[in-house]
């Protein structure tokens, strides 16, 4: 996913800003990867209704309820979150800035939000056993809701401090076209994207080989292959979607 982001971003900003957008895409996997290891993981495990405090750079771990591949999973979800907010910041972001921000969202500002609907005890979480929202939760199966909403409040805040990028809009205040240097890139980076979505989506289920209860053909990769084809569909129908609009 984080490949994806960083060809798609890359091919959408102007030449000479490619290093940068390459460069906080780095950042986002490699510096957010530590601080999630060392306090982000720790925040989302249970404790109580807000924010959680067990398992700081994965101590205790592994345990019956959780496992090293629940480290990495989350940690793919908290540079997604970077990710779309980078791309909403692209070209305009001081490297020491980019990396205080990105360093804070991805080990305190998601956590705090993924533990909300995920942790056992979250307020909003639909694993609780008295469940506040509508006595069912919230449901959010892939992290699809929190996630990108996290990212884009974040993306649309930062874009509101560092307002338009320098040449947007010319003397006069008439909006100026900063078109992408690559649509190959651009097209590249959207195929690797829809690619990484079979991880996201159908990988959500954890396990594929368990059956279920009332049918021999019936089991977990029943599921795993619906969602994957539910995405396929997802991809197809937005790609078709976009090209409509465009052209109406």
């Amino acid at each position: 996913m984080q490949l994806s982001f960083s060809i798609l971003c890359a091919g959408s900003v102007r030449a000479k800003n490619t290093m940068n957008i390459m460069l906080t895409n780095v950042l986002d996997a490699a510096t957010d990867g530590l601080f999630y290891y060392l306090f982000g993981f720790a925040y989302d495990s249970p404790f109580n209704g807000f924010i959680g405090y067990h398992y700081f750079a994965l101590g205790s771990i592994p345990l019956s309820s959780y496992d090293y591949n629940n480290f990495l999973y989350q940690w793919a979800f908290a540079i997604a979150v970077a990710g779309i907010t980078s791309g909403s910041i692209a070209e305009r972001t001081q490297f020491v800035a980019y990396l205080i921000y990105s360093s804070f969202l991805t080990e305190f500002v998601y956590p705090v939000v993924s533990h909300w609907f995920w942790a056992t005890d979250g307020w909003a979480s639909a694993f609780r056993t008295n469940k506040f929202i509508f006595d069912s939760g919230v449901i959010d199966f892939t992290g699809f809701g929190f996630v990108h909403i996290v990212g884009g409040v974040a993306g649309l805040w930062g874009a509101l401090i560092e307002g338009p990028r320098i040449g947007r809009f010319d003397h006069t205040g008439r909006s100026v076209a900063l078109r992408g240097h690559s649509a190959a890139l651009d097209v590249l980076g959207t195929f690797m994207l829809w690619f990484g979505w079979y991880g996201f989506n159908p990988g959500s289920f954890n396990k594929i080989s368990s059956f279920y209860a009332f049918g021999y053909y019936y089991g977990q990769w029943s599921a795993v292959g619906k969602k994957a084809v539910t995405t396929t569909l997802a991809g197809c129908a937005a790609a078709l979607t976009t090209l409509f609009c465009k052209e109406s």
